[in-house]
């Protein structure tokens, strides 16, 4: 029986995910969920954004079935913290197309997700295309806690042309690894 009050974001990602796999749907996490999950929550999301290539509709029926309401654009279940959003498909960051993904499992299931060097990225898109500081600092927090190749997300920002937000990224990078005793080239 789950607790809906106090599961976590992670577990609550692993039901959904789980639930809609067991129902033919394949989901893939995108968004601050993933940054929360690779961080090891130094950062913390409230919803899990989800892209599939299903037709809504049947997404739509399947998690009424899973007992959550739909409320405008998201779904959430009654006493839990966490809610459900479809973003629209391709699965990209900027510019770029992304064909290979990570899965974890929970205890209430497998998520199938972006790897962590994309979900850098993906919150460098916010940064580099709106100055969001926050997308700025969530990057940060998973270098942080995850090993991400560094020289792919420089290979990136170029392509983004974005090489000057990237040195700032480095920089802030690198004074928070070294306030954690740790270094990155």
């Amino acid at each position: 029986m789950i607790n809906w009050a106090t599961i976590s974001l992670f577990d609550f990602a692993g039901y959904v995910s789980e639930e809609l796999r067991k129902r033919g749907m394949e989901t893939i996490l995108v968004g601050g969920a993933c940054a929360t999950i690779y961080s090891k929550n130094r950062y913390q999301s409230y919803d899990l954004d989800y892209i599939t290539y299903d037709d809504m509709k049947n997404v739509r029926n399947a998690l009424k079935d899973m007992e959550f309401i739909e409320k405008q654009k998201y779904f959430q279940h009654e006493n839990c913290p966490w809610f459900i959003e479809f973003v629209s498909p391709p699965v990209a960051v900027g510019n770029e197309p992304i064909r290979e993904f990570n899965t974890i499992k929970t205890s209430l299931g497998t998520i199938k997700l972006l790897r962590a060097v994309d979900s850098v990225k993906d919150r460098l898109a916010a940064y580099y295309h709106w100055g969001d500081q926050q997308g700025l600092k969530q990057a940060i927090n998973i270098c942080q806690e995850q090993d991400v190749n560094i020289a792919e997300v420089r290979r990136w920002s170029a392509q983004e042309d974005q090489q000057e937000k990237f040195k700032i990224f480095i920089k802030e990078l690198k004074k928070k690894l070294s306030e954690d005793g740790r270094k990155k080239d």
